[in-house]
């Protein structure tokens, strides 16, 4: 909301066009960036599905009372068939060169779009990270495995945006992901599924690594079998070139905090560099909306984390300077 100014009769008409005019050529300047529109990924159908698939239109699912986090309410994102990422570049001169993908949950039946996303990409944006939010597609398709076509988009994604780096700004050997519920499995996946595709090449930007620079899990799902001791799920395959991980939860999670205490076992394991944070209770899919739960300042432990792996230090000089 912008201020409302009152003038006396002697302030000159200029003057009045300027204060009313500030707030206008403020948001027009370098100091504040637009998201670009979103992005398609794949140039026509997506890998593994049909025309049909996208017949029925994505839909917030959202009833207008349920659901409600932080007292807000959020939208759910349903029947998404055609995959897109959206950049939110960084504001002139805060530019660390460091990117992180942002993959919302929901089960793989929805994306949390806001809470889980376009909230965490502005986050990014305040720490100097370009932010770039996949919309992946949900539900499930039949016959397949929950994860296998969002693990398509999320592998195409990061290629798409290291193949773009210079382009957006980005250094491309600091590309992380960041997810949540189920984007916190998908995330994991994409660290643990990298040296070969799981589509046929489509161009250019699926021949360099889709390999994440680092991962961070919120509140992860699925990243264990109960049935089997809570062993690492088969489709996570942990080694020493796993990228380093956050994983965060609370013990009270109807999830299971076995998800990230089994993974994080995974990765000392394999040696592979990890900060785990384990709280008492906060439940789950509160996104980055503080509540009197001490949970919800994971954002400041994440930055912390990302702060000692360097990933927060200003750049000189970075080629396109965040601009898309």
């Amino acid at each position: 909301m912008f201020p409302i100014f009152r003038h006396p009769p002697s302030v000159s008409l200029a003057v009045r066009c300027a204060l009313l005019l500030w707030p206008l050529l403020w948001l027009a300047s370098d100091n504040v960036r637009a998201a670009t529109e979103p992005i398609p990924l794949w140039p026509g159908v997506p890998p593994g599905d049909s025309p049909d698939d996208g017949a029925k239109p994505e839909a917030d699912m959202t009833k207008s009372t349920e659901n409600l986090v932080g007292g807000k309410r959020l939208i759910r994102l349903g029947n998404v068939s055609s995959p897109t990422i959206t950049v939110y570049p960084v504001a002139k001169g805060q530019n660390t060169g460091t990117a992180v993908l942002v993959f919302p949950g929901g089960a793989y039946q929805i994306l949390a779009m806001d809470l889980e996303g376009t909230e965490v990409c502005e986050w990014l944006n305040s720490l100097g990270v370009t932010a770039v939010l996949l919309k992946y597609r949900v539900p499930k398709r039949p016959g397949r495995d929950r994860h296998a076509a969002p693990l398509q988009d999320a592998q195409r994604a990061v290629g798409l945006v290291r193949h773009r780096a210079a382009e957006w700004g980005v250094n491309p050997q600091a590309i992380g992901v960041l997810g949540f519920s189920a984007g916190g499995h998908l995330a994991a996946a994409v660290s643990t599924t990298y040296s070969e595709r799981t589509y046929t090449k489509v161009d250019e930007a699926d021949t360099v690594s889709c390999r994440p620079d680092f991962s961070l899990l919120i509140y992860p799902a699925y990243l264990t079998v109960k049935e089997q001791q809570d062993t690492v799920a088969p489709e996570l395959t942990v080694n020493s070139n796993t990228p380093p991980a956050f994983l965060m939860m609370a013990q009270d999670d109807p999830v299971r905090v076995e998800n990230v205490l089994g993974y994080s076992r995974a990765l000392r394991q394999a040696r592979v560099p990890f900060a785990l944070h384990v709280y008492p209770s906060g439940g789950h899919g509160y996104g980055l909306r503080r509540t009197k739960e001490d949970v919800t300042s994971w954002p400041d432990r994440a930055a912390e984390w990302l702060r000692s792996l360097g990933r927060l230090e200003r750049r000189a000089t970075i080629s396109g300077q965040g601009s898309p």
